[in-house]
């Protein structure tokens, strides 16, 4: 579904809502070659009032964005675990890759961070947390990614939203952008957010909005890593 227009705070209400994307890469990611100086033009563009940076394994370009940007930026990370990837949102420090799924959450929550289940069932990504440490580790899960605008199979997106649903957890979406013609493909529409508790609560009862990618933006991705590569 496509939800462009504001409003009112999907719970009801005064309160005025905001769209917010929360799965963007930079340039600080190994395969995206965003800058962020363009995030922050698309973001504005696209009249997003929020977004969450998950580069992979690293915190640096979104300490960078957050003091760059007009608009409130989640500072997280898309950590690769021994069992596939985790995320952590309102982190102060990075968290290191090649850590098993426990000790990955416990270093988020050490830091007061949230932790974050990005694409959780998407049958084609190798990167995905395997099902059986999910649930070794659910009980300690924040919120679950339930429209990831880049998994190329719908019903892998709706397994994930029946899940979060079955299991009471808060519902995330974000456009997994790594070009700018990604950002905001797929986001939260919910109540402005002060800290990681107000961002919680109001995300409960955000609605997930989007649509999906054309699969061709994968390329970019790959593009992205030949360029580094070759240190181009």
């Amino acid at each position: 579904m496509r939800h462009d227009a504001p409003g009112l705070h999907p719970a009801g209400g005064n309160v005025p809502s905001i769209k917010v994307d929360l799965h963007v890469h930079t340039s600080y990611s190994r395969d995206s070659l965003l800058s962020l100086e363009e995030v922050i033009e698309t973001a504005l563009h696209r009249g997003l009032g929020a977004l969450a940076i998950l580069d992979h394994n690293t915190i640096e370009g979104a300490l960078a964005l957050r003091d760059m940007a007009p608009f409130p930026v989640i500072v997280g990370e898309e950590i690769l675990t021994s069992e596939g990837e985790i995320a952590g949102l309102f982190l102060q420090k990075v968290i290191p890759p090649g850590l098993t799924p426990a000790q990955t959450v416990q270093r988020i929550q050490q830091q007061g961070g949230l932790v974050y289940i990005p694409h959780p069932f998407d049958s084609i990504r190798q990167s995905r947390l395997h099902e059986s440490a999910l649930m070794a580790v659910l009980d300690r899960v924040d919120a679950i990614e339930v429209l990831n605008a880049r998994v190329l199979r719908p019903g892998d997106n709706e397994r994930a939203r029946r899940f979060a649903e079955t299991h009471g957890l808060p519902r995330g979406a974000g456009s997994d952008a790594h070009s700018s013609i990604e950002i905001g493909q797929a986001y939260v529409e919910m109540a402005p957010f002060a800290d990681r508790d107000t961002f919680l609560s109001n995300l409960a009862s955000g609605q997930v909005c989007g649509r999906m990618s054309a699969p061709h933006v994968h390329l970019s991705s790959t593009w992205a890593k030949i360029r580094k590569r070759m240190g181009l």
